[in-house]
């Protein structure tokens, strides 16, 4: 089973970026498609972005389509989150987990990093 890390998380100002790393060690990473999701105080677990095995296939939340992007360096056993445009909506725990294919629905998802938090001030 792989194990993930999440990391680069912290605080920023409104309309700032930040890169989020997940760093897996165990089985080929390779293997798995990965996704991005976040979860704010007192609201759900939500979906916000996932990526193919080999990143040909990618899906983005609506509410974060052009401001975010996921990629992948599967030598580097890393999946990344660029944000940009930052918005106080988005401030949550933003954790990866790895699927057999990329989707959107947290039920598929089978393995989880701890978590990292980003804050967007206004």
């Amino acid at each position: 089973q792989v194990q993930l890390v999440e990391s680069g998380g912290g605080l920023v100002q409104a309309g700032g970026s930040l890169r989020l790393s997940c760093a897996a060690s165990g089985r080929t990473f390779s293997n798995y498609a990965v996704g991005w999701f976040r979860q704010a105080p007192g609201k759900e677990r939500e979906f916000v972005a996932a990526i193919s095995r080999i990143a040909v296939t990618k899906y983005y939340a609506t509410v974060v389509e052009g401001r975010f992007t996921i990629s992948r360096d599967n030598a580097k056993n890393t999946v990344y989150l660029q944000m940009n445009s930052l918005k106080p909506d988005d401030t949550a725990v933003y954790y990866c987990a790895t699927s057999r294919v990329p989707t959107i629905h947290l039920r598929e998802y089978d393995t989880w990093g701890q978590g990292t938090q980003v804050t967007v001030s206004s």
